[in-house]
């Protein structure tokens, strides 16, 4: 947010008035007297300035440079790698992309599109052998992720040429969403349209499957195959290639150092709007209980405190927060690799001429690094396998980590059992493979980002404006090998407690824009699916119809179907959502208890129950349809439903059927928030 100022200054004259008499007003010495009187004010203050030294004002290094072409040719630079990435996934890929071109005679750079002018694209050509690699991401409903909606918009508008571009896309997604890699297949497609040559083809990546085995997979293709194209050989280099250099600080002022901070430092102790993912609002949690009565799970309602911090958000938005590891995990990896996690470092970015100085906010520790800005608990990809395999001294042990991060099946099988269904974390890891001990600066350097987690919103701003609902269960289950494993985020907010030892615990948060909506017209009806926590954004939008209500407004019918295992344990908001029925806020309360009786029910047989409703709510009042909650089996379950729902009453093949729902949703009238 930009908040301009303006100053006026209010210009005044006053007419002299009319004298009676002809003196002079002053005389000849009194005039003198001024004069040496003002002059001796000027020379003081001459004299004076002069005393202070002159700053000498200098290009400031912070100045970005936004053509990556001009950086390309200074540093002799012949891929570039832009990544359109939500959750530091695509940014990985790209920078072991840019990485692996040192490794096949090139040189390459991972770069931003958010950074850069994209319309400097077509001036690529003017670089001998040069090649753009994009792995793009998608976002939510088919939409690019926040760093290239600049880029997409740019692509939808260009009529530029792209003649002598050499380029190839390789995608991020997840089968179980609606649009399946769909900002990477339009980057692919329009990129062709605007003259530029694929070198190489369109690589999916299924997160729902195995993304890094699609991605290694595509990587070990594209590379001969680039190599064939500019003719030029791989160097057979298979050592690792650092990308970073460590300097340890032993007299340094602490004051300087990061403790956790995401941009400027000491922003946590001075905050200052506007909040965002830089710079996120420490909002104190006001309210934290549990929502199930019984049952071996954890469900918790949050309540966060924005008051002051000019944060604003509307039904359906994500808050973000920023979680920490569990200390104890962190202290096991200190004592594991000897080392002292309290050692005050920097990883100093070996190119010079990169953007990214640091991995992560330096200088800082190793204890603050694994805590707060480093990715410890998700199993590790297999480029960090490779890395540190050099550091294992059991031959075995290096050629299966080497293994693993091949393309070779057996690789592929070691790495899917060792790591990914043992669920594997780097702490396990080095626990079973008791001969590798890397230096804890290459791990730093090799671990992803710690990622922000997104929830949906479980308040109204109109009802709340200074608190912030969140609704969520905490994650935590057992592994094959026997390891307690708890999610990094719900377990952390779990044990945020409303007051910590007289203190106020906190939550460094932010807010994401959803085109998660209301209808602009509060008459159109709504209808509402989401089981278990899925009913988050709804207790928003039932705050607010009924907020509207009091406002004397004409609302709609508004229909919630909702579902959980058994009435006793974790009907969640029970009392809410009883009472919002009682009073007319909700038109009808629709309860799936999957697991109270022998037939297991769920919201998508509730749809069916209620199909004429339903249909004539859709077809006939313009409603609204909302789908929240798991992508993989409920919302494809309750998206069929409404296919047989239009096929019954509409007299629709399957085939229109599907076109009919596809239409709501082109219409803004289906929309879907789920993760997998």
């Amino acid at each position: 947010n930009v908040r301009i100022c303006k100053s006026q200054y209010a210009e005044s004259s006053t007419q002299p008035e009319a004298m009676e008499e002809e003196e002079p007003l002053f005389s000849n010495l009194d005039l003198f007297l001024f004069t040496l009187i003002a002059g001796l004010i000027i020379y003081w203050f001459m004299s004076r300035k002069k005393a202070e030294p002159i700053p000498e004002f200098k290009k400031s290094p912070s100045t970005r440079e936004t053509s990556f072409i001009e950086k390309m040719k200074k540093t002799g630079r012949n891929i570039v790698v832009f990544y359109g990435s939500q959750t530091g996934t695509g940014e990985e890929f790209a920078n072991r992309l840019s990485k692996d071109a040192q490794r096949y005679g090139m040189k390459g750079m991972a770069a931003d599109p958010e950074e850069y002018d994209m319309c400097e694209l077509s001036r690529l050509a003017e670089i001998d052998n040069s090649l753009a690699i994009f792995c793009m991401a998608t976002y939510g409903e088919g939409d690019p992720t926040d760093n290239a909606q600049d880029f997409y918009d740019w692509l939808q508008e260009s009529d530029g040429e792209l003649n002598g571009v050499n380029y190839t896309v390789f995608a991020l997604g997840n089968k179980t969403y609606e649009h399946y890699n769909a900002m990477g297949a339009y980057v692919d497609k329009r990129l062709e349209e605007l003259g530029a040559k694929r070198v190489f083809d369109l690589g999916m990546g299924d997160d729902d499957g195995n993304l890094e085995e699609d991605f290694v997979t595509w990587r070990e293709q594209f590379w001969p195959a680039m190599c064939e194209h500019f003719g030029v050989e791989a160097s057979g280099e298979d050592s690792s290639i650092r990308q970073y250099e460590l300097k340890e600080h032993n007299d340094i002022n602490m004051n300087k150092v990061y403790t956790g901070e995401f941009g400027c430092l000491k922003s946590f102790e001075t905050q200052k709007p506007p909040f965002d993912a830089k710079n996120p609002f420490l909002a104190p949690v006001i309210v934290n209980r549990k929502l199930n009565k019984a049952g071996n799970r954890h469900l918790m309602h949050l309540e966060v405190d924005i008051t002051g911090s000019k944060i604003r958000y509307e039904s359906g938005d994500h808050v973000a927060v920023y979680p920490t590891n569990d200390t104890a995990i962190v202290n096991k990896l200190g004592q594991i690799l000897g080392v002292d996690l309290d050692t005050v470092i920097s990883l100093n970015n070996l190119d010079e001429e990169s953007n990214k100085k640091h991995p992560f906010p330096c200088p800082t520790t190793y204890r603050t690094a694994l805590t707060h800005y480093l990715d410890i608990i998700h199993p590790p990809r297999t480029n960090v396998l490779y890395e540190l395999a050099q550091y294992a001294t059991d031959p075995k042990d290096q050629e299966n980590m080497r293994k693993m991060a091949s393309s070779a099946p057996e690789g592929k099988a070691l790495y899917q059992s060792f790591v990914l269904e043992d669920n594997r974390n780097i702490l396990a890891i080095l626990e079973d493979l008791p001969s590798l001990r890397p230096p804890i600066d290459h791990l730093c350097e090799l671990l992803p980002r710690l990622q922000a987690r997104y929830y949906s919103i479980a308040s109204s701003s109109k009802v709340h404006p200074n608190s912030i609902h969140i609704c969520a269960v905490v994650v935590e289950y057992t592994t094959k090998t026997g390891r307690l494993t708890k999610g990094v985020a719900t377990t952390w907010l779990k044990n945020k407690l409303v007051a910590d030892n007289g203190h106020k615990s906190t939550v460094p948060m932010y807010i994401r824009k959803s085109q998660f909506r209301l209808p602009f017209k509060a008459s159109n009806p709504v209808i509402m699916v989401g089981p278990g926590t899925g009913i988050a954004p709804f207790m928003g939008f039932i705050q607010e119809r009924g907020w509207l209500k009091e406002q004397g407004k004409e609302v709609g019918e508004t229909v919630l179907y909702f579902g959980c295992r058994h009435k006793n344990e974790d009907y969640l908001y029970q009392e809410d959502l009883e009472e919002a029925e009682k009073t007319g806020v909700i038109t009808k309360l629709n309860v799936a208890f999957s697991r109270d009786q022998e037939q297991k029910v769920y919201v998508q047989h509730l749809l069916r129950t209620n199909k004429e409703d339903l249909w004539r709510q859709i077809h006939t009042d313009n409603a609204h349809i909302y789908i929240c909650g798991d992508a993989r089996n409920m919302a494809r379950d309750v998206q069929t439903a409404f296919y047989e729902i239009a096929e019954e009453l509409g007299g629709m093949t399957r085939t229109q059927a599907t076109d009919y729902i596809k239409k709501l949703m082109t219409k803004g009238r289906y929309s879907q928030d789920v993760w997998s």
